[in-house]
């Protein structure tokens, strides 16, 4: 069983969204993939921010809410949805990739994301790191007792470091 059928859908917050476009940069152009898209909420934001959204979800009946949501948002013609495990998805245009994923299944995408992703493609996890990636930012946000971490990684750069252990 790959990564991806092993992660619960666990929504990012929608306070945390603008936090996810500012670090990312998504500006006109960009080809903002999320890989497990659930209801596409941060997919649809950056398709309202001029990028080409490309929506990955396994589960059918959340690839639906995705395109609900890019519809009633007037995004859909901006939004691909695709209904699969992304890692049977090529990932070779992206110039950003989204996550919120398990540490585990990160490390499962670290040669995916290596071998596909061209150097300079920007990449955001929430709270769950790439294990043997650098960051080059990290950004936290306290709310409440709650703190969440945004990591921002660059292909060609974060990949190519020396984590010691």
């Amino acid at each position: 069983m790959s990564g991806a059928k092993s992660v619960p859908w666990v929504p990012t917050r929608d306070d945390l969204i603008p936090y996810v476009m500012t670090l990312a940069k998504v500006r006109e152009g960009d080809v903002f993939y999320e890989l497990g898209c659930g209801d596409g909420k941060v997919a649809v934001e950056a398709a309202k921010r001029g990028a080409r959204a490309v929506c990955i979800e396994i589960s059918g009946s959340l690839v639906k809410k995705a395109e609900e949501r890019a519809r009633r948002e007037g995004v859909l013609d901006r939004v691909i949805l695709i209904n699969d495990d992304f890692f049977n998805v090529p990932l070779n245009d992206a110039t950003i990739v989204y996550m919120y994923l398990l540490t585990h299944v990160n490390r499962e995408l670290e040669p995916k994301l290596s071998s596909e992703l061209r150097p300079g493609t920007r990449v955001v996890t929430l709270d769950f790191r790439i294990p043997d990636w650098c960051p080059v930012h990290v950004v936290r946000i306290r709310e409440g007792l709650r703190e969440y971490s945004l990591y921002l990684y660059i292909v060609g750069v974060s990949d190519k470091c020396v984590i010691s252990r």
